[in-house]
């Protein structure tokens, strides 16, 4: 048996010449049970392709399907490497399908009236196309005139031998195209003068695998081998056979490749039988195909559920800041940490460069993230863009969430022209640049001297650094210089988006105006407050913080939650406007 092969992606095929024979119904052998993935998944898939594979759920699964086979001592080397190594040959699946041969001009609307019985796979086409059975306009001569100029459907051509392909006339057709650049339709031929230059960049690039690199599926037709004049007048000759015009394939539902025809859906018989009592030769052909699916084809968390054991979370979420993906793994995922990274950086191309995992909590003044490059180059300096604005970010000097971009956003539309902030933990700009856009003057700080930089190029790089002024202080510091200088009077928002401390810094605004005189017009500042809480009612416990960091029995608090960051807890929104009281105390000797 032979194969003609389908490749469905990343390019159309090229039209080629005449059909191959058509077959009629066939009978399908059972499914195999598939080979290993890889060392680690070893338990899983002999766990699931040792149960029957009619309890799957229909669609396509690396739990269903043939394997190709593979060599042990790959899966030795593996289990020694240090990084992780996928095969992705490992990954490929081969199902036999039925399919319904059908007449180009035809194909759509077949298509839409037997919609529920063709295959219906996600990211696979129930349309394919057969190679070998298109025509190229030059070679229409050869077949003889069309009044209506078309060349497809069920009709004969003259102009041919015995009403077959006449091999000579053939050959000197195909002399005329030669020139010298190369041969047409010769493939061993093609490959020596002319080769191609994507495989030449990827294999520059050193690039290994199966070599169908973008390719997600392949669909051929099994037929019997024919010993004509290929070998002599190219891979694409079909000699011998009438031309019946292109034609496309309908795959059918998977369910149905191992039925007789009296078997099928009623749809499928009458649509044969229609053609059947039409046509005097039937323009419609049960075919056995054969459907492979590679490695591209399957999506992160179907990889993953076949390569971590069973049972086992599938850590299909992570952030992504620029060009890398920042995971939180468990504990029970560090084992096959580099495997999960290796298929994430794979899924997620060319987006995604680094994948990257913290391994530490946060401990440090600075708040930045201690991390471990798994996939990837070691790179951890990225832009990104966050409502309209740029931020050049380096994740191992300063701290970036992205998950609280929506937050940011809600906060900023609180803001208008006539506004002067004062942000008290500023990091690279998240808040104050966007803020600069919209308000009358920004002023900023951090504690930490590389957020400092990163935030005096990003003001630069959105062209707002006249309306931002940047400080590198202690948040009490800074809001004690502040309020102390003549630009007191002006501010009238105040962010603290440090939820891990921010309340500790309250007791700085505890007598900020206590030099002043009472009877002169004050503005006091709306306080936004960001705070992480563990309590059973985390609103409660919120505001308790905050009235006794600022000595106040009665202060009224606007309160919101903004999300849940871990297993009860949650990270909370507070906003007030300061107390006159509290602006107006005397601060105690320890303060």
């Amino acid at each position: 048996m032979g194969s003609t092969k389908l490749l469905l992606r990343p390019n159309p095929l090229p039209s080629v010449i005449f059909s191959p024979p058509i077959h009629s119904l066939f009978a399908k052998p059972k499914f195999t049970a598939p080979l290993t993935l890889s060392t680690f998944s070893t338990a899983a898939i002999s766990a699931a392709s040792g149960n029957h594979q009619s309890s799957l759920p229909y669609g396509p699964s690396l739990f269903k399907g043939k394997t190709t086979p593979t060599l042990k001592q790959q899966q030795d080397q593996q289990e020694n490497e240090t990084k992780a190594f996928i095969d992705e040959t490992h990954f490929t699946r081969i199902f036999d399908i039925a399919a319904l041969r059908v007449p180009a001009k035809d194909c759509y609307a077949l298509e839409s009236r037997l919609r529920g019985h063709l295959l219906n796979w996600p990211r696979v086409r129930n349309i394919a196309r057969v190679l070998g059975d298109e025509i190229e306009t030059q070679f229409v001569k050869l077949l003889g005139n069309n009044n209506d100029g078309s060349h497809g459907g069920n009709e004969d051509f003259s102009g041919v031998v015995g009403d077959e392909v006449n091999s000579v006339l053939f050959r000197e057709e195909l002399v005329k195209s030669f020139d010298a650049r190369g041969f047409v339709k010769f493939r061993n031929l093609a490959r020596i003068s002319r080769p191609r230059r994507k495989k030449r960049k990827e294999k520059k690039e050193g690039k290994e695998g199966n070599g169908r690199k973008g390719e997600l599926y392949v669909v051929e037709v099994v037929e019997e081998e024919r010993k004509e004049m290929s070998g002599l007048l190219g891979d694409e000759f079909r000699g011998g056979e009438k031309w019946r015009g292109s034609t496309r394939l309908l795959l059918l539902d998977e369910e149905l490749v191992d039925k007789n025809v009296e078997e099928f859906p009623e749809a499928i018989k009458v649509v044969l039988e229609q053609d059947t009592r039409e046509n005097t030769t039937p323009t419609l052909e049960l075919v056995k195909c054969r459907l492979t699916l590679f490695y591209d084809y399957w999506l992160m968390n179907e990889i993953l559920e076949a390569l971590l054991p069973k049972g086992m979370i599938i850590p299909s979420a992570f952030e992504t800041v620029g060009h890398i993906a920042h995971l939180n793994l468990r504990e029970e995922h560090q084992p096959f940490k580099y495997l999960i990274a290796k298929v994430v950086l794979d899924k997620n191309k060319p987006k995604i460069q680094t994948v990257v995992n913290k391994i530490d909590a946060i401990h440090n003044d600075y708040r930045t993230m201690q991390l471990e490059v798994l996939a990837g180059n070691n790179s951890l300096v990225t832009m990104l863009v966050e409502n309209g604005f740029r931020f050049n970010v380096d994740l191992a000097t300063v701290y970036w969430n992205s998950k609280l971009a929506t937050e940011r956003q809600r906060l900023l539309s609180g803001f208008n022209f006539k506004d002067v902030v004062c942000d008290v933990f500023a990091g690279v700009g998240p808040i104050c640049i966007p803020a600069a856009k919209i308000v009358k003057r920004v002023y900023a700080n951090d504690l930490n001297p590389y957020a400092v930089d990163y935030l005096e190029r990003n003001s630069v790089l959105n062209k707002l650094e006249k309306k931002i002024e940047v400080f590198n202080m202690d948040g009490r510091r800074f809001i004690d210089a502040m309020f102390a200088s003549q630009k007191a009077h002006k501010i009238t928002q105040v962010v603290m988006n440090l939820p891990n401390d921010a309340t500790e810094f309250l007791d700085a605004f505890r007598g900020i105006y206590r030099d002043r005189p009472e009877d002169a017009k004050f503005t006091f500042p709306k306080i936004h407050l960001y705070g992480f809480s563990k309590a059973r009612d985390p609103e409660f416990d919120f505001h308790e913080r905050i009235r006794i960091a600022l000595v106040e029995v009665a202060v009224n608090v606007e309160m919101r939650r903004v999300r849940l960051v871990a297993p009860g807890k949650w990270m909370l929104y507070a906003s007030f406007v300061l107390p006159e009281s509290v602006a107006f105390a005397r601060r105690s000797p320890n303060m």
